[in-house]
């Protein structure tokens, strides 16, 4: 099908499961991100360590990023639909034990369960080549780039959880997520349909696999996404800390003030999308990994709050998510159709990495004395010049943006 052939169905499909597939990815990531905006209280309760608490944020990202490799191979043969499903209904039982792990004062089950809570984490791999079925080739930026804002799942997240902890109690804010997911679930299942253009792939896991890793896209787009992505989720799961440590916020006020810096990411994401369609990927990621560069070095010269500081972070993430989605936008257009799932899920999972290992190296080089990550923050600017360097030198512009792919 051309890209200007745009049958009746496919037409009037395309808000509608659109809409579907950013709730449900808003809301498996809002369960993922459940231990996070309560790290303040699970330090302060189990007197963990600071290297103890940057662990058990990052546990859940882990999951996240490794699962969306199989997710994505599985949304190639599966389908959507089907996929958003069983990952919804299988995250919400591991939000429940969370909660019971935390009613039990035990880290070790906090772990545990927030490892497979990371579940949650993996439908962003069933998203992108789902969305990207129902959409022509001119229009993949924008379509990638709404879905891409239902990772405002971690700023409703941010805000909500500490909240509903305060007004209803830990273990039913826990049940209302859990609930919320199982509800989700059916009306995805319900209401949503894969595209007519797509069609199942029924190659054996490891055979498509290795075929994307052949794929020099694969590699390009995940060391992008790695930095783009993993810096947002990397700001999102740790900021509460942060902020506590840095400007001694209480839990509340951190997670407001994380959720402020999620929202912006998420309005970044899809204009960067738009953006992507009309003047490439390249450039908006550009221009994306140059504003990280600096915003790195902002952060890490204190401003005073409210202001000086609440901006300093709200651009920092508008930089984040304009990458985010440049990056994505740049995987719908260069990826063959039939690969596109394998390579989310690839990509997908180098983004999802990037975000697991910068908490715990700010965990790690934490200045206590000080309350300062300055060493942290001069390995984000360091790690940015050179996602910039790769994006503007290190891809051939041959490879890239393929408009004339087709659904």
């Amino acid at each position: 099908m051309s890209d200007t052939a745009v049958t009746p169905e496919l037409k009037a499909g395309q808000t509608k499961n659109l809409a579907l597939a950013t709730l449900a990815f808003a809301i498996s990531f809002w369960a993922w991100n459940m231990i996070a905006p309560l790290g303040v209280r699970y330090t302060e309760q189990l007197g963990l360590t600071s290297g103890e608490k940057s662990l058990l944020v990052a546990i859940p990202v882990l999951v996240g990023s490794l699962g969306r490799i199989l997710a994505g191979a599985l949304t190639d043969k599966f389908g959507g639909r089907l996929m958003f499903t069983v990952l919804l209904l299988a995250t919400a039982p591991f939000v429940l034990l969370v909660a019971f792990a935390g009613n039990q004062d035990s880290y070790g089950l906090l772990l545990l369960f927030g490892f497979f809570l990371g579940i949650g984490g993996t439908t962003f791999a069933v998203g992108i080549p789902f969305v990207n079925a129902w959409f022509t080739a001119d229009r993949r930026g924008f379509a990638t780039g709404v879905f891409g804002a239902g990772m405002g799942g971690t700023a409703l997240s941010s805000f909500f959880t500490p909240r509903f902890v305060n007004w209803f109690g830990y273990g039913v804010t826990h049940l209302i997520i859990a609930i919320a997911l199982v509800v989700v679930a059916f009306i995805v299942w319900s209401l949503m349909q894969d595209s007519p253009a797509w069609s199942p792939n029924p190659d054996p896991f490891v055979p498509k696999l290795a075929a994307a890793l052949k794929l020099p896209i694969t590699w390009q787009m995940s060391f992008l996404y790695a930095v783009a992505f993993g810096g947002f989720v990397a700001f999102s799961t740790y900021l509460p800390t942060y902020l506590k440590d840095v400007y001694e916020f209480d839990l509340t006020q951190a997670g407001t003030r994380t959720a402020g810096f999620a929202i912006a990411a998420v309005i970044c994401r899809p204009i960067g999308g738009v953006l992507s369609d009309k003047v490439g990927p390249r450039v908006v990621a550009a221009v994306a990994f140059a504003g990280a560069a600096v915003m790195a070095v902002v952060v890490a010269l204190q401003p005073a709050p409210e202001v000086p500081a609440g901006l300093t972070f709200v651009v920092m993430a508008a930089f984040l998510g304009l990458g985010t989605g440049g990056v994505f936008a740049w995987v719908a257009a260069a990826a063959p159709k039939e690969r596109v799932g394998s390579v989310s899920g690839i990509v997908g999972a180098a983004g999802g990495l990037g975000g697991f290992f910068p908490p715990l190296v700010m965990g790690a080089t934490y200045n206590e004395e000080d309350h300062s990550y300055t060493i942290g923050l001069a390995l984000l600017c360091v790690t940015a010049i050179g996602a910039l360097l790769f994006t503007l030198f290190g891809i051939k512009k041959k490879a890239p943006v393929a408009r004339d792919v087709r659904p």
